[in-house]
């Protein structure tokens, strides 16, 4: 007996994708995300372009890769697409020891965190 499918969790206008495991802290990546939420997708895809954080590489990447899925998975117009969303999520965190005076050791935190971005087709 096979387990029922899950529901999508989408709408049939929408696209999604998550980038996982990036490395940089969720309050960085936040602040890319807060740019290109609601926007639409060409204006987003501009600020990310000439953002200056580093990490707006990855979120251009991404946004360009949910773009892809929305046009060839689900047939939907390029030019009336919106950011619906951009979710951050915290990841792990990598523990690290830098030596210290004394023969002490002071821990180093380097976060990760996750990114998902759902594109959706304007109603007009």
């Amino acid at each position: 007996m096979a387990q029922a499918a899950n529901p999508a969790r989408t709408e049939q206008n929408e696209a999604l994708v998550r980038l996982r495991n990036v490395r940089t802290s969720p309050q960085k990546l936040n602040l890319v995300a807060q740019m290109i939420r609601g926007q639409r997708v060409q204006k987003a895809l501009l600020d990310l372009e000439f953002s200056q954080k580093r990490i707006a590489k990855a979120v251009y990447k991404a946004l360009q890769s949910a773009i892809a899925n929305a046009e060839n998975n689900h047939s939907l117009d390029v030019d009336r697409l919106i950011v619906k969303t951009a979710v951050v999520g915290k990841g792990l965190v990598m523990k690290r020891m830098r030596p210290r005076a004394k023969g002490r050791g002071a821990g180093i935190q380097k976060p990760f965190s996750h990114l998902t971005i759902v594109v959706s087709e304007r109603k007009e």
